[in-house]
Parts: C-alpha cells; sequence; structure tokens
C-alpha cells in the first residue's frame, strides 16, 4: 500500500518510528516531511500529505503532531480526505470501516511507538463497510 506519511517537529520521532515499521512491512511510504526535529509549522507538511491521499497518489496518509488534533484539522479540509485523530486501535478501525476515513493522525506526545504502530495496523487492516455507512459519507461529501 502506497502511504503518505508527514509530521511537525513534535510529532517527527513518531513518524520517524512509525514509517520505519511500515517499510519493513512493505508498504510504500511517501514522506513528506519534515526532515528533522527543528521547529516547523504543520500546515506545512500536513496539508501536501493528505492533497497526495485526496488525489489518490497515495492510498492512505498517517500525519503526526503534538496532540493529533492541528494535523486532523488540516487534512480534513482537503476535499475528500476524511481524517480522525485515533486515540486507540478501535478508534482507528471503527473511523475505516463506519466513516472511510483515510488519513489517521496520532499524538507524538502522548503515544509510544507500540502503541502508534498498533493504531496504525488497525487503520490499515481495515475495510470500509459501505451499505448505511455509505449513504453516511455521502452526505459528509456534499458541500
Amino acid at each position: 500500500m502506497r502511504i503518505a506519511i508527514a509530521s511537525d517537529h513534535a510529532g517527527f520521532e513518531l513518524k520517524e518510528h512509525v514509517k520505519a515499521q511500515l517499510q519493513s512491512a512493505g508498504h510504500d511510504v511517501v514522506d513528506v516531511g519534515p526532515g528533522s526535529d527543528e521547529s516547523t509549522d504543520y500546515p506545512r507538511y500536513a496539508r501536501p500529505a493528505a492533497q497526495l491521499v485526496a488525489e489518490g497518489d497515495a492510498e492512505r496518509g498517517v500525519l503526526v503532531c503534538g496532540s493529533g488534533v492541528g494535523v486532523s484539522i488540516v487534512a480534513n479540509k482537503v476535499a475528500g480526505v476524511r481524517a480522525v485523530n485515533a486515540h486507540d486501535p478501535e478508534e482507528a478501525q471503527l473511523a475505516r470501516a463506519h466513516n472511510d476515513a483515510n488519513v489517521v493522525t496520532l499524538s507524538g506526545r502522548r503515544l509510544d511507538g507500540e502503541h502508534a504502530d498498533a493504531i496504525v495496523q488497525a487503520f490499515l487492516d481495515a475495510d470500509f463497510e459501505g451499505g448505511r455507512h455509505a449513504r453516511r459519507v455521502a452526505l459528509i461529501e456534499e458541500d
């Protein structure tokens, strides 16, 4: 699977961990940045990563900032993106199954690598259930 990944300085360490895990699992990871943990502004990286997902150049996205909230807000402003700030694997799985979420956001300050790995794996393993959920996603996508 091709996965876009990005962070800010507060999420850099966790982004690097998740990126390595995804690559070792055989995924094609597009790292939008940043390349270090120097202070930076998350929209500069979250928006281009979300756009890769929206344009079909990546199947899913993983974004990390201090809380996961800022990158989620940015990603959800990109048409075609449905981002979830997941705190546990069940939340990530349900967001995929019921909301067809295509981007997961993580808290670099609250999650350790093992917990983040479990969230990302649940997110990637889940499939959209469609049915009544498809009707709701269509309502979300209306202008």
